[in-house]
């Protein structure tokens, strides 16, 4: 499958090799990425691991790296590119970063705020509505965390 460089999936898979990168590192294989005007200006995966560190999710490392490229908290011009659904802390982090776009591979029937277990970036009557684009090369992005977790077990 040819993929089009500039298009949603096309930064998925940017965001996938970020979730390979913590795969290999022992860490839950979640990445994500941030574009702006057609710029990755931020990639990153998980660390909770490495960081020791609970707060240390694709989707805030990516944002605390896009907020020290921009020089601006604010991200309103910006779309996040992140494996699997967010969890309540990063949609809240979108919220008051005010992501201008979400766009996500799988859900996450457990812990997923966004279209799962709630809908926090939906008109949830705060100040900032983040728009959402959810299954974006889903199969791929749910194969990474199933293959990691069938290792895990198994080793």
């Amino acid at each position: 499958m040819e993929i089009k460089k500039h298009s949603d999936e096309h930064y998925m898979q940017l965001a996938l090799l970020e979730a390979e990168r913590a795969g290999r590192e022992g860490e839950i294989p979640v990445g994500a990425v941030i574009v702006r005007n057609g710029e990755v200006i931020a990639a990153a995966c998980n660390e909770k691991e490495a960081l020791n560190d609970p707060t240390a999710h694709a989707e805030l490392n990516a944002i605390r790296r896009a907020v020290a490229f921009t020089g601006d908290w604010r991200l309103t011009d910006a779309s996040l590119y992140v494996t699997k659904e967010p969890c309540v802390m990063c949609a809240g982090a979108m919220i008051n970063a005010r992501l201008g776009r979400l766009v996500f591979g799988c859900s996450d029937e457990r812990f997923g705020a966004v279209t799962s277990t709630c809908q926090l970036l939906m008109g949830q009557g705060f100040n900032h509505e983040v728009r959402v684009l959810s299954g974006v090369l889903a199969k791929e992005c749910a194969d990474i965390l199933q293959n990691f977790f069938v290792k895990l077990r198994s080793g």
